[in-house]
């Protein structure tokens, strides 16, 4: 084992093109980021879509909501899998079955149709799970939160990028002589294509770890994870309660992230009187504050462990969720263009930076089950898009179904409130406790820094 982890990077030195850990960095986050572009590749199409098939609000909701709920069930069952076969082959195999409800939503001709590609395009958000683990496997516990959350973060980008380079796609598309009507079609199947083609990538230019892949490694007895003494069941997992506490700290920063990114466009436009393109222009922002945000959350958290061992980066996690919530609280008393943008931003800056120091914590809460633990724990931001997004629904329709725009105060006091609830969830972070072996077990002295979890 200690051959194992003496092999991983223990920086981030994203030129070094021919180390294994840093071309495995930069083709994980590529995937990551071409799913998540195919994942929200239709938001930017959704007022075609809604003419073009005539879909009611009801079933827009519902649209988003069978979206995100999929990729709960996705990320439980990828996380397992990648400790038992590889992230190599879960992530070829993501993609590729990934493309085809991709591909397939340019075919829909009725709003259930629609629905039921969503759903199954939603499987492919697992695909965060697979690059946490991907990552996790490549770089040495000093430099991991850092490598996570920038792999996450640019990955993350293809959310926000989708704004942008879905209506170039279908520009394209429309200049080769396809109907404006028509060009959302053509554009998922591109992007259903571009899915494929990167599944086939992924399975040809990267391996499982440092020394191998998986399968090799089984058959040289190297693979400490497939061992029967060292294998951890799911069970075992599911019982740590520390698990379920980053499973909501988790909730209560990717999932409200993705709930606000998806509401805050009427509620720009209908609280500080912005155009359709203006209000676009501020979520774009807000995406593409991907490309450091989150990676500030790791850093810390990698400093924080430095100076304080691992309860440094729970004491961290715990600050920024905090100000998360406090912030998006303000935000939603806000009137005035300049001060909200500024809280806006705020708000961006420190959701992302805590979804960061999250996954600085989760590869060392159990170091034989990492997929297991991020798939849990990642499924944990999508339930909690789910809920809030519930949440909002039940608010805004029951104050108001006839208004084409979001009820500005029901919005707001719905903000309000999940403010309060991410504070209150920070709070509750600081009950994680870390446990040193017994020295029975320890070979050498245990770095302060880093104590060992169990």
């Amino acid at each position: 084992m200690k051959n194992h982890i003496e092999t991983r990077a223990t920086k981030l030195q994203l030129t070094h093109l021919k180390s294994i850990p840093i071309q495995t960095f930069w083709i994980s986050s590529l995937a990551f980021f071409l799913c998540f572009f195919a994942w929200f590749g239709i938001v930017p199409f959704m007022p075609d879509v809604v003419k073009d098939l005539n879909l009611s609000e009801e079933q827009k909701w519902n649209s988003i909501i069978l979206a995100v709920s999929a990729t709960v069930i996705a990320r439980l069952l990828i996380g397992k899998l990648c400790d038992r076969y590889g992230p190599r082959l879960c992530y070829t195999f993501l993609l590729i079955l990934g493309a085809i409800p991709v591909f397939c939503t340019a075919l829909v001709q009725t709003p259930f149709q629609f629905m039921l590609c969503r759903f199954f395009t939603g499987f492919i958000g697992a695909s965060f799970v697979v690059t946490q683990v991907h990552t996790s496997l490549m770089f040495a516990p000093n430099i991991i939160g850092t490598a996570n959350a920038t792999s996450a973060g640019w990955g993350n980008l293809g959310g926000g990028a989708n704004r942008l380079g879905m209506p170039i796609i279908a520009a394209v598309v429309i200049g080769m002589g396809i109907s404006e009507a028509q060009a959302w079609r053509y554009s998922m199947m591109i992007v259903g294509v571009l899915c494929l083609l990167m599944g086939l990538v992924y399975y040809h230019f990267t391996q499982d770890t440092v020394e191998g892949n998986f399968k090799d490694l089984i058959k040289q007895g190297k693979n400490i994870n497939k061992t029967k003494k060292d294998e951890i069941g799911f069970l075992s997992v599911v019982k740590d309660y520390r698990v379920w506490i980053l499973f909501m700290a988790y909730a209560a920063c990717f999932g409200i992230e993705l709930t606000v990114y998806g509401t805050m466009d009427d509620y720009l436009q209908n609280s500080f009187q912005l155009s359709r393109v203006q209000a676009g222009n501020m979520i774009l922002i807000f995406g593409l504050m991907n490309i450091f945000a989150r990676t500030l959350g790791g850093y810390f958290g990698d400093k924080f462990g430095n100076h304080s061992g691992l309860k440094g980066r729970v004491h961290f996690l715990v600050i920024i969720l905090i100000t998360e919530g406090v912030i998006l609280s303000i935000f939603s008393s806000i009137t005035t263009f300049t001060l909200g943008l500024c809280f806006l931003l705020s708000f961006s800056l420190s959701v992302q930076m805590a979804e960061g120091a999250t996954f600085s914590v989760v590869p060392l809460i159990n170091k034989k089950a990492i997929g297991t633990v991020s798939g849990i724990v990642g499924a944990g931001g999508n339930v909690g898009a789910f809920v809030a997004a519930l949440f909002l629904k039940s608010k805004t329709t029951s104050a108001d179904t006839t208004s084409s725009f979001i009820p500005t105060n029901t919005m707001a006091s719905g903000y309000f409130i999940l403010g309060i609830a991410v504070t209150f969830i920070g709070l509750g972070a600081l009950i994680i406790r870390f446990y040193k072996p017994s020295k029975k077990t320890v070979t050498k002295p245990i770095k302060k820094s880093e104590p060992l979890p169990t």
